[in-house]
């Protein structure tokens, strides 16, 4: 199920893997390989990813999978797991007619959550795991700036859809729109561009399904960023594209920390302010102030 090691290199380089991580993979990848009771588990995870496909929002049982693996290969184990799920998911894109460079912007994402979690643990491992699944089930796709996930929408958000005209009722099909990390600047034309992309591309590759509306739920959204950030500011404009589906009561301060600063488990006085975000972020908190998760939608067309 996986590739020999000599062709090891150039798949964990497409799948955007950082250079300073491929030897150790490919050593221990023979740990995976010669052991029949891990090669199992292998193969057990990957089934478990794939099982019920047509569940959107469906998240695998990995994780007892995942804990079961042999001490020596609990960070690197999932890697191997995604690389032995690719022809698979690669196979579902073909059968799509998917552009093989939206495969490879798509699934690039495992190498940037080895970034992330070097990042905030300073040593090798795959953040948000499970988060992942998604990338590798065809559930998610990177479109220009922005990630485009199919779903289906809950209650709640249904029945103000619903309210505003839509024809929406709970599990009816939409879009969750993500942000990721390392892709440059928020822009207003970045974001145009990424939309313009997935109205063509879910209208080619997925016509049968024609979502209704785009949801996001993000700490970018929450109102109280528009007191400290200037009308122009690529949040504030990212903010006016949306309707607002209901407001959080629970806080959630870690997630602008970990997002604007890399660790969500900084100390709050000592976060920096170098940028008009961090200030915003950091000074809100230092006053004593919460941040929340906004929940918005606007309405999705392909034509």
């Amino acid at each position: 199920m996986l590739p020999d090691a000599d062709g090891l290199p150039d798949l964990l380089l497409d799948l955007s893997v950082p250079h300073e991580d491929i030897n150790e993979l490919v050593a221990l990848s023979d740990r995976v390989t010669d052991d029949p009771g891990t090669l199992r588990l292998l193969e057990a995870c990957v089934e478990e990813l794939f099982r019920d496909p047509d569940d959107l929002g469906r998240t695998p049982g990995l994780g007892e999978l995942f804990a079961s693996a042999p001490a020596e290969l609990a960070d690197a184990f999932p890697v191997y797991v995604f690389l032995a799920a690719l022809p698979r998911t690669l196979a579902h894109h073909r059968e799509r007619g998917i552009p093989a460079e939206t495969s490879r912007h798509t699934l690039a994402d495992l190498g940037r959550h080895i970034v992330v979690h070097r990042r905030w643990h300073g040593r090798f491992g795959v953040q948000s795991r499970r988060w992942l699944v998604r990338h590798f089930r065809g559930e998610l796709y990177q479109l220009g700036r922005l990630q485009f996930e199919r779903a289906r929408m809950g209650g709640r958000t249904a029945s103000v859809l619903a309210a505003a005209g839509l024809d929406a009722v709970p599990g009816s099909l939409c879009l969750t729109l993500h942000v990721p990390d390392f892709r440059g600047r928020l822009t207003p034309s970045a974001c145009d561009r990424s939309l313009a992309l997935a109205r063509e591309f879910f209208a080619l590759h997925f016509p049968e399904e024609r979502p209704e509306a785009v949801l996001c739920h993000s700490w970018l959204l929450d109102p109280q960023l528009r007191a400290y950030l200037p009308e122009d500011s690529n949040i504030v404009r990212f903010q006016e594209r949306f309707r607002a589906v209901r407001e959080e009561v629970e806080p959630a301060d870690t997630e602008p920390v970990q997002f604007v600063f890399g660790n969500p488990d900084l100390p709050v006085a000592r976060l920096p302010r170098r940028t008009s975000v961090e200030r915003a972020v950091g000074d809100h908190l230092r006053s004593g102030g919460h941040w929340y998760i906004g929940h918005g939608w606007f309405p999705f067309r392909t034509g």
